[in-house]
């Protein structure tokens, strides 16, 4: 090879790329960065979350908060299954179920305060996604989504005939949470401000709904499973002929939105103190769907912005009566006809926030215009004996 080429210095420079002949874009620095502009966002809306409280704080107006905050957890967890996974679930409240039926049975019939029972909501939601998961998930499309919206009447019904669950009338009187003797009823005075059950409650589901949940989902995204998923999402062929397990990363999909919708399950079931059947209907698995297609499937913030839309605009359209619901359905028709990909599509990026090309002077650009002949000289020949 260096006989037929010459020196080994000339064949790694006929082995080096070439440099680019126009300068690439410099990425924006500092907080126009998209990255790190998002982050800083995410955080001011945060504490915006954190200050409302002291702006308003009726009985009502954290009722709705706490429920919406709630709603944003059931859509991030859909958002791993159907934005992420690609999975088609229509019976994703089933879960929601699971977790508020679990906690509440265990804190009014054995007595153990909410938190305890997290740890068994978290077992009941592994083994209710492997159990359906497991024989249905090499399903796709259509036949996947009517298994699941089965699986979610499945157990609205279980939920409805047995004793323990209460039957029709479900289980009243669930506690809030509870700390070493200390709960939410107790309320708390910090820096000489009093706050009632209902404002501590609501800070904590901003905290475990609106931070460490959101932000779990994320991360999961953008990391190797996540990225698995995507993978899957777009072609699953493709996917598993490039070596992935599409199975077991679409059983993992599953398992995970479980658990975030077990979690959710709780956190409304202490919050209402009581659930019933009724709270668990299908209608409750297409608003959540709703959320994520409506605000941009697996987009973080579009789904947050879908579900504070479901949860809330039934509340601001109130005064509206029985029409209330008719310009709902309204709004929700020009969003998709006017953003079809959602208010905030996966790979949408703010104006400002988009790469800057440099500036080139006159000379520079008329010489990068120009054809550029590159000559590769030929090797010697071979020599022969």
């Amino acid at each position: 090879m260096a006989s037929l080429f010459g020196s080994r210095d000339r064949i790694d420079d006929l082995l080096t790329a070439p440099a680019p002949f126009v300068k690439r874009p410099e990425q924006n620095k500092g907080l126009l960065h998209p990255q790190r502009f998002m982050n800083m966002f995410g955080l001011i809306v945060f504490i915006a979350a954190m200050v409302l409280p002291f702006i308003s704080a009726t009985p009502y107006i954290i009722s709705i908060l706490t429920s919406a905050l709630i709603y944003v957890m059931l859509a991030m967890g859909l958002n791993v299954v159907v934005g992420y996974a690609g999975l088609l679930d229509l019976g994703y409240v089933a879960f929601f179920a699971v977790g508020a039926y679990t906690s509440g049975i265990l804190s009014t019939r054995l007595g153990w305060s909410v938190f305890e029972t997290i740890p068994v909501v978290l077992l009941a939601c592994v083994a209710a996604g492997i159990i359906i998961g497991g024989p249905t998930l090499r399903l796709r499309t259509d036949y996947l989504a009517i298994v699941t919206l089965g699986f979610g009447e499945i157990v609205r019904l279980t939920a409805n005939n047995l004793a323990i669950t209460g039957g029709p009338s479900g289980i009243h009187g669930i506690r809030t949470f509870s700390f070493f003797g200390w709960s939410f009823a107790d309320g708390a005075t910090l820096f000489g401000i009093d706050f009632n059950s209902k404002v501590l409650f609501y800070y904590f589901v901003l905290i475990v709904a609106g931070g460490l949940a959101v932000i779990g989902a994320a991360r999961l995204g953008k990391g190797k499973l996540g990225r698995a998923w995507k993978s899957v999402r777009d072609d699953e062929d493709a996917a598993e002929a490039m070596g992935i397990n599409t199975y077991r990363v679409k059983l993992s999909a599953y398992i995970i939105g479980a658990i975030w919708g077990g979690l959710a399950g709780v956190l409304m079931g202490s919050h209402l103190t009581a659930v019933s059947p009724t709270s668990f209907e299908f209608l409750y698995s297409a608003l959540v769907l709703m959320a994520v297609v409506l605000g941009g499937m697996g987009s973080t913030p579009g789904v947050i912005i879908g579900a504070l839309f479901i949860s809330l605009a039934p509340e601001l359209l109130r005064d509206f009566a029985d029409w209330r619901y008719l310009i709902f359905g309204v709004l929700m028709v020009i969003t998709m006809i006017f953003r079809p990909k959602g208010v905030w599509p996966a790979n949408a990026m703010l104006p400002w926030l988009h790469r800057r090309s440099p500036m080139r002077s006159a000379a520079e650009r008329d010489e990068s215009d120009e054809a550029v002949v590159v000559t590769v000289p030929e090797p010697p020949e071979e020599r022969r004996p």
